[in-house]
């Protein structure tokens, strides 16, 4: 009888605890990446699998000015964002004209850069552009447009989070969507 009892019990003991962590395996956030999600359902768009101390850029398109501007950035040890450059090339409306303390501006080749930047961001938000803007990652120096995950004039939340299994799959990975 006891014998039978330790085979039933290793029966149903066995599957369940195999079960148990297929689920959490699916639900424990394991994976950092930078996210672009949208702030009013909380839903993931699109990702990118990063690392702290990697960096990554944002360029798009001036909407006044129609020229680049290049946002650069960097994670953070506590998962935040840290912006430590900006490059632009026309100087006029919506741009720095001067230095933040222990910031440093800068013309080169035509462009402006500000550099030296420490602004550090737990999140921010951003629309991706709707005519010209063609916002981009820029990632190991590949260039990701964030259109082709995200419909243009969808406003994003740009956050660097773990994610789970499932929240992988319920998002794009847009270095996929090269």
């Amino acid at each position: 009888m006891k014998k039978i009892r330790k085979k039933i019990m290793i029966s149903i003991l066995l599957p369940s605890i195999l079960l148990l962590a297929i689920i959490l395996s699916l639900l424990i956030p394991y994976k950092q990446a930078l996210v672009f999600l949208q702030p009013e359902q909380n839903k993931i768009l699109c990702y990118a699998p990063i690392a702290a101390g990697e960096r990554f850029k944002i360029k798009y398109k001036h909407s006044i000015h129609l020229s680049d501007v290049l946002e650069s950035y960097e994670v953070t040890g506590q998962g935040h964002i840290r912006q430590y450059e900006l490059e632009y090339e026309d100087f006029a409306i919506g741009m720095p004209s001067e230095p933040a303390e222990g910031e440093k501006f800068e013309t080169r080749d035509g462009k402006y850069y500000l550099e030296n930047m420490n602004r550090e961001f737990e999140q921010f938000d951003l629309r991706v552009g709707k005519v010209r803007a063609n916002h981009t990652l820029v990632l190991d120096n590949s260039s990701y447009p964030l259109a082709n995950a995200i419909e243009p004039g969808t406003r994003v939340r740009v956050l660097i989070k773990k994610m789970n299994l499932l929240q992988q799959m319920e998002g794009v990975n847009i270095l996929d969507e090269k």
